[in-house]
């Protein structure tokens, strides 16, 4: 393990932070990701007076991915207190299609509507991502120079605990400390596995894979109806998102669904995942060959395994995780909409804790956990029911979808879930406990200096 604690440091220089019950000027954070999670924490922290910096393994935002979803109050509230809700809107998909599962001839055999799949409101990642980072340049009342540092194209390679911070070497820029160190770097998390472990401890795979890509231009009618052919295991799915409808060049694209063991495939390799795409597919039905050979020449691929994190505990010293670094779940989780609410609370915790990283910390996890782990329940089953593993599962899953009273349920138990959490007015407390006058006791007992 890469994470290493400096002999005969560590408490001193927090003890007497929390002993003063004060708020160290200017705390430096490094965030690891700058996909939703990272730039959503940088924003609130920019906003609290933090100086943040965010590095991305990539070397701009990632373009591609496919569309993601909020849904519930809490979701949209965060978005709403970030100033970012109406510019979410604008930018969004004009919500899910709904999908039509086929049988090998094109007849319909169930529908899934397009709340299953849109939540209240969609947007690609790659806009939630700008569009976040945009706002994260421009916090309301930062500090002068108080905007986020963004470095890409650099990722860490090592992490060690020193008498006042974290010591942070990178894989091309030079080594840097930092008072706190989040890692919002997804599933594959090189901050979780440089300061708690490998990803075999946290990460569980569930059992599917799945992976998605634009359609090239020449693809004809392939994307004319937004519908899904499945056989046991594995499903292929072709449409288009209406708000790309006039980008140059855009055809539609495809989302596939297959169940297999773990894979053994490089995950910077884009031709291995192309060919674990193609092998799961052979042999089907439909114009599913239409589907594959339309990967060979696609220039960007989402591909991942669908699996949930579970971490015992969120941080360890100064370090801790955030969004699906954390919890994790590939899909049906709401995934998306629990980043940015954990970011809202870390950053809000961190914020209230008067110095006392580790208060906030806890304060974090307790708030949160609960509401996220609801949440990832969602994708347990998500594989299962987009690629049932019988054809008698198929039957059951297509004769549910057909039933009024069931999709109905079923879309009350999902809003429920995002829902599920009472949202503290941090901006507001937060600004409360700052215009205390100095040596009182502002909001939530924050003594201020």
């Amino acid at each position: 393990m890469a994470y290493e604690a400096a002999e005969g440091h560590g408490g001193g220089t927090e003890r007497s932070e929390r002993e003063r019950g004060s708020v160290p000027s200017r705390r430096t954070v490094l965030i690891s990701g700058a996909s939703v999670a990272g730039p959503a924490l940088a924003y609130w922290l920019a906003r609290y007076g933090f100086r943040t910096t965010v590095v991305e393994v990539a070397p701009a935002l990632r373009g591609g991915g496919f569309a993601v979803d909020f849904r519930g109050a809490a979701h949209l509230q965060v978005l709403e207190r970030m100033g970012v809700l109406e510019d979410v809107k604008s930018h969004g998909t004009g919500g899910g299609a709904p999908l039509s599962f086929i049988d090998g001839m094109g007849r319909q055999l169930a529908s899934m509507p397009a709340e299953f799949t849109g939540g209240e409101v969609e947007i690609l990642r790659s806009e939630l991502s700008r569009v976040l980072y945009e706002h994260s340049l421009t916090p309301p009342g930062a500090a002068p120079g108080g905007a986020p540092e963004y470095l890409f194209g650099d990722s860490l390679s090592s992490l060690t605990r020193t008498a006042d911070g974290v010591q942070v070497t990178f894989e091309r820029g030079a080594p840097r400390t930092f008072d706190l160190v989040i890692g919002a770097d997804g599933q594959h998390s090189t901050v979780r596995r440089l300061a708690f472990g490998p990803e075999a401890d946290f990460v569980s795979h569930l059992g599917y894979y799945v992976a998605a890509w634009d359609l090239p231009e020449d693809a004809g009618d392939l994307s004319a109806r937004q519908v899904g052919y499945g056989e046991p295991g594995r499903l292929a799915t072709v449409g288009r998102v209406p708000r790309r409808a006039q980008e140059p060049g855009y055809a539609g694209e495809s989302f596939c669904v297959f169940a297999a063991e773990e894979l053994s495939y490089d995950r910077r390799d884009l031709r291995s995942q192309k060919a674990a795409v193609a092998a799961a597919f052979e042999g089907a039905g439909w114009r599913t060959p239409e589907v594959i050979e339309s990967l060979r020449g696609a220039g960007d691929l989402y591909f991942d395994s669908i699996s949930r994190v579970d971490v015992p505990r969120w941080s360890t010293g100064r370090i801790a995780l955030l969004g699906d670094a954390a919890y994790g779940a590939t899909v049906g989780g709401m995934g998306t909409g629990s980043a940015v609410v954990g970011a809202y609370v870390l950053a809000g915790e961190l914020a209230l804790a008067g110095g006392d990283h580790a208060t906030a910390f806890a304060r974090y996890e307790t708030k949160l956990r609960p509401y996220v782990t609801r949440c990832q329940e969602g994708g347990r089953g998500a594989g299962e029911f987009l690629a049932p593993p019988t054809q008698e599962a198929m039957d059951a899953r297509n004769a549910l979808l057909n039933d009024p009273s069931a999709l109905a349920a079923m879309l009350g138990e999902g809003h429920d879930r995002s829902a599920a959490i009472e949202l503290a007015d941090y901006p507001s407390l937060v600004e409360a406990a700052t215009a205390a006058p100095a040596g009182s006791t502002g909001a939530r007992g924050i003594r201020t200096v």
